[in-house]
């Protein structure tokens, strides 16, 4: 593989997530999936145990009993997330608790307490164009997806059909029961992490994705989210059918809106709207690299607005030209973590698919997925 001093790859491997149907009561759907899934659900949840210990230094007792905490407001504002886990545990073979700590990677590193920071990481790059700014009359949304290297090799995508809810597509670490993705009803959420402190037990932010899915339009899922006590922070980018995108910046008690410009929005990870900038707890280091990001973003977007696709966004998410502060990240361009663009995702609102690559995305070709109706 032929490797520029910025770090570019040519695409050189064949690389592709599994993709999997499930149906049914979410009580099936989530045993389907962990039967489907076992061998990555284990594997995840060992790397899951294996950096908790290392880095904040909790261990497995302590690390399940943290878990446990957040399933009482999970049951009481969207029991059926509980119902799906429940599931997983079954068909994985893991215990309950086992499947829950899945749901809760960063929540259960932070310490709940008001004048506790999360964890700083500075993950993900995501991007929305309204139909009006792409060449097609196509809205797109979606995102690169950062976290530790180990998750391009855990990842898979599902076709989740509930039998009382839009059907969901998404990309997932395996035995997560949500992370981003689309619903059959044209709504599509992706997310980015944001740090502030005030984390606290209650939803937590994996969840809100979707949950927002749940919805038909964007002011809905907006609604639905800022309706339940949430856990910890988490950006929301979302679009509908109907011609609506926003970007909801959340810490656990408040939240901010913000709406596109000339039909393009982009977000990263730090706090954007000027009534959350107090908000930030973000080092600076991680600030900067988002504000990057973020500005590499808007720019690429703007520059070619009104060409915009799929195709067009392939080339933007594999952008490195900012390199260090690159769009897709590779393995070693932060000589202090592990994290890469362990996934590309691009939907296509109006059409029911979504293009997955598996990361970086300069090296792997991106996967049509869509509904099977």
């Amino acid at each position: 593989m032929s490797t520029t001093s910025a770090g570019e790859a040519t695409i050189t491997t064949g690389r592709v997530f599994s993709s999997y149907r499930f149906s049914g009561t979410h009580r099936e759907i989530g045993e389907q999936y962990g039967e489907a899934c076992a061998e990555l659900i284990h594997r995840h949840l060992v790397k899951a145990l294996h950096r908790l210990s290392f880095k904040p230094g909790i261990d497995r007792d302590e690390a399940l009993a943290r878990a446990r905490y957040y399933r009482a407001y999970v049951q009481q504002h969207a029991a059926f997330f509980d119902e799906e886990i429940a599931g997983v545990a079954s068909g994985a073979g893991i215990s309950l608790d086992e499947a829950w700590l899945l749901q809760l990677r960063a929540e259960v590193a932070t310490p709940v307490s008001p004048r506790q920071n999360a964890q700083d990481n500075d993950e993900c790059t995501s991007f929305a164009v309204l139909a009006d700014a792409t060449s097609n009359g196509v809205p797109l949304i979606g995102q690169n997806a950062d976290l530790p290297a180990f998750y391009s090799e855990i990842g898979v995508v599902a076709e989740i059909v509930p039998d009382d809810m839009p059907a969901i597509l998404m990309l997932l670490p395996a035995g997560q029961v949500s992370y981003i993705g689309i619903n059959d009803r044209g709504m599509g959420c992706f997310a980015n992490f944001v740090t502030c402190d005030g984390w606290r037990h209650g939803v937590p932010r994996y969840l809100l994705s979707r949950l927002a899915l749940t919805q038909e339009t964007v002011d809905d899922a907006i609604a639905l989210v800022r309706s339940i006590p949430r856990a910890s922070s988490r950006n929301l980018i979302m679009m509908d059918a109907h011609g609506t995108a926003a970007d909801l910046e959340t810490t656990p008690y408040e939240d901010a809106r913000l709406d596109p410009v000339d039909g393009l929005l982009a977000h990263s990870n730090h706090y954007v709207a000027e009534s959350l900038q107090v908000e930030e707890r973000s080092p600076e280091k991680n600030v900067a690299n988002s504000r990057v990001r973020l500005r590499q973003m808007q720019e690429l977007l703007a520059n070619q607005r009104g060409s915009l696709d799929a195709t067009r966004m392939q080339s933007i998410l594999r952008d490195r030209s900012c390199y260090p502060d690159t769009l897709c990240r590779m393995p070693g361009d932060d000589g202090e973590n592990d994290v890469i663009t362990f996934a590309s995702v691009i939907a296509e609102l109006t059409e029911g698919r979504m293009w997955v690559a598996v990361g970086p995305p300069n090296e792997n070709e991106y996967q049509r997925h869509a509904f099977s109706a």
